[in-house]
């Protein structure tokens, strides 16, 4: 008889962030979102940095729903711009999750600026019972593209080229990109931690 995976539940109802995480976690844990807890209220992210909206996230969802939450905030940070879009890369153009109007005013705003360089940054917080366990932080470093490169992806992954490669984020094999990304960096953490939390809670 096969004991039952531990569930890992994803403090998010997006969609290609859940597969991602899923994807890079393997079969070790049932990886569920908030899209399986239709009564689960939105979380409103009101901090004005990546590690606040992601407590906020985690510690919201964890008070109900049993078990481990994992949250995430990451974004874009650019140098030219002073770290912009940062928090609000989502939202950067104007609409939450419209990606095409968030490339446009990206590519806008950085005409003229002097200087490419810019990175992807996630910050995952682990939590149960409305406590926070611990908190990971990833990153990738890279540069702004003058123009979109590429079909996959989502989000900036067009514009982003990350240092040592030629091609952009949305160029890159799924495999690829994943061992590369902020959120891979992050999510190697998470697992860590959750090996030697389970090794230690059988021992």
């Amino acid at each position: 008889m096969n004991a039952k995976k531990p569930r890992l539940v994803i403090a998010t109802r997006n969609p290609h962030k859940t597969e991602e995480i899923r994807v890079m976690i393997g079969d070790k844990y049932e990886v569920l979102d908030a899209t399986d807890f239709p009564d689960l209220k939105p979380v409103e992210e009101t901090g004005t940095t990546f590690l606040e909206n992601a407590t906020l996230k985690a510690v919201a969802v964890s008070k109900e729903i049993d078990g481990l939450v994992l949250s995430d905030d990451s974004g874009l940070e650019v140098d030219a711009l002073g770290g912009a879009p940062g928090v609000y890369s989502s939202s950067y153009g104007g609409e939450e999750g419209n990606h095409a109007k968030n490339n446009e005013r990206l590519l806008k705003e950085m005409v003229g600026r002097r200087g490419q360089s810019a990175r992807f940054r996630c910050i995952m917080v682990l939590a149960e019972g409305g406590e926070v366990l611990e908190t990971f932080q990833g990153k990738v470093e890279g540069k702004i593209l003058k123009e979109p490169h590429g079909d996959g992806g989502f989000g900036y992954d067009p514009l982003f080229m990350p240092t040592g490669h030629h091609v952009s984020f949305a160029e890159l094999a799924i495999e690829r990109k994943n061992e590369l990304s902020h959120r891979a960096r992050a999510l190697r953490k998470v697992v860590d931690w959750l090996e030697q939390h389970t090794a230690a809670a059988e021992s």
